[in-house]
């Protein structure tokens, strides 16, 4: 599977799901199952590269402004969403957290905003496939913090300074 496939199935899953995270999740397992257990893992390689590549401080910074507050689990839930989002929301937001403000047409925090379920996709439809749990997917791990410089997510000014867009269109 390459890259253009792996999209292909987010983008159709989203787009059959209406946004909703949780029915994309669905859709997209579905849709994995019509595949070979060989497809499935590369589907999940290349989600787990870009769920890697989505640990950043700013990113995180970001879903603390969109989310009012986003702990350890609630950022990763946030970049499997992310990804569930498709590519140009995805790369535009790792690219720069703040462009969020333009890719996103809507944003309700109690709606949007986490994709757990789109990060369990693979290996479910893997297990289906096959009976056994997915392999390792040889793939280097996140790094133990995420890159780029820390931000304080308690602080205001700090977050309205450096996302002024989302700043602006999503807080009070």
């Amino acid at each position: 599977m390459d890259e253009t496939e792996f999209w292909e199935l987010v983008d159709g899953a989203r787009e059959s799901a209406e946004g909703d995270p949780e029915e994309q999740a669905d859709l997209l397992v579905d849709r994995l199952l019509q595949l070979d257990p060989d497809a499935v893992l590369d589907f999940a390689r290349h989600f787990e590269a870009r769920y890697n590549r989505a640990y950043t401080w700013d990113l995180w910074g970001a879903a603390s402004v969109l989310l009012d507050g986003a702990s350890d689990d609630a950022f990763d839930f946030f970049r499997c969403w992310l990804i569930g989002q498709g590519r140009e929301v995805y790369e535009g937001g790792v690219h720069d957290p703040d462009s969020l403000a333009d890719l996103l047409d809507d944003f309700d925090e109690e709606f949007d905003g986490d994709g757990e379920e789109l990060g369990y996709a693979a290996d479910e439809a893997y297990e289906q496939l096959t009976g056994t749990v997915a392999p390792d997917l040889g793939i280097p791990p996140a790094p133990p913090e995420p890159e780029g410089a820390p931000v304080d997510f308690e602080n205001a000014r700090v977050l309205a300074t450096r996302f002024p867009r989302l700043w602006e269109r999503f807080k009070d």
